[in-house]
C-alpha cells in the first residue's frame, strides 16, 4: 500500500443503456469494486456501438488514468464490437485466443449447436491478450495493458471483478463515514465549507433529499487517511451541535 493514488476509467458501451431499455448497474459496482483495491473510478464514459467513438473513448482513457474497464460489447452477436474497437485502437489485430477456445468449446460441449461460429466470436481478442476468468458462461473478459473489458451483463462482470481481485496495484482505500441532518443544506453550507478547508486530506460531499414531508441531508466524508477521517466526521458533528442542527451520525 502507498500513498500514492491510483485511477481508472470506465467505459460503458451500449445502445441499449443510451436508449434507456437497459439501466447500468455497472458503474455502481465497479466503483465500490476499485475503491476496495485502492484505486478511485475517476471517469466514466457512455457510448453507442460505434467502433469509432468507443476507440476514441478508449484512447483518452487508458492514457489519462492508471486503469481502464470496459463493460459491454463482448458477447457472440453482431453488434459486440468492443474487441475490435480496442484492438483498433492499440492498433493491433483481433485473433482467436486458444485457452478462451478451449474454455467455450466445454462450456458448449453438452448445448444445442455446440460452438458455433457466432459463439466462436466470444474467443476473439486483441492479439497479446490475457484472460479474464469467467465462471458464469465460460465466455471469458480480456486484459491487455491497463485495458480490462468485460461482460455488459452486471452479474457476469461481478464474477470478473471478483477474478481480478488482489490482482491490481492500488493504493490506500478510500474510507467513508456519513451524517445525516434534517436541514436543508443550504442552512449548513458555511459549516461544510469550514469544515472541509480545515481538513485537506478530506472530502465533504453533501446529498440531500426529502422524506416525510421533510427534508433533509446526508454528508459523507472520505479519505485514505482513518485519523483524518475521524477528525474531519468530530468536527463536523461539534460544528452542527454548536449551530443546533439536528444531526445522526451514520447517516438519515
Amino acid at each position: 500500500m502507498t500513498e500514492r493514488i491510483y485511477t481508472a476509467g470506465l467505459v460503458v458501451i451500449g445502445d441499449e443503456i443510451l436508449s434507456g431499455r437497459t439501466h447500468d448497474k455497472n458503474i455502481a459496482q465497479v466503483a465500490s469494486w476499485l475503491q476496495v483495491q485502492g484505486i478511485r473510478l475517476s471517469e466514466v464514459r457512455v457510448v453507442p456501438d460505434v467502433i469509432e467513438r468507443i476507440v476514441e473513448a478508449v484512447n483518452a482513457l487508458r492514457e489519462a488514468y492508471d486503469y481502464l474497464f470496459t463493460t459491454g460489447g463482448i458477447g457472440p452477436t453482431h453488434d459486440d464490437i468492443t474487441v475490435d474497437a480496442v484492438a483498433e485502437a492499440l492498433g493491433v489485430p483481433v485473433v482467436i485466443h486458444p485457452q478462451a477456445r478451449a474454455l467455450l468449446e466445454k462450456y458448449y460441449s453438452d448445448k444445442p449447436g455446440g460452438l458455433n461460429e457466432s459463439r466462436l466470436r466470444m474467443a476473439r481478442v486483441p492479439e497479446g491478450a490475457e484472460l479474464i476468468p469467467n465462471h458464469m458462461s465460460g465466455a471469458p473478459g480480456i486484459k491487455l495493458g491497463n485495458i480490462h473489458l468485460m461482460a455488459g451483463v452486471p452479474h457476469i462482470t461481478a464474477g470478473m471483478l471478483d477474478a481480478l481481485t488482489g490482482t491490481l496495484e492500488g493504493g490506500a482505500p478510500l474510507l467513508s463515514e456519513t451524517v445525516g441532518c434534517w436541514t436543508p443544506e443550504s442552512e449548513v453550507a458555511d459549516i461544510l465549507r469550514q469544515v472541509e478547508q480545515a481538513h485537506q486530506e478530506c472530502q465533504l460531499g453533501s446529498y440531500p433529499f426529502f422524506r416525510d414531508g421533510r427534508v433533509g441531508a446526508n454528508f459523507v466524508v472520505r479519505s485514505t487517511s482513518e485519523g483524518e477521517l475521524r477528525s474531519c466526521v468530530d468536527s463536523l458533528c461539534d460544528g452542527l451541535a454548536t449551530a443546533g442542527f439536528d444531526f445522526t451520525p451514520g447517516g438519515i
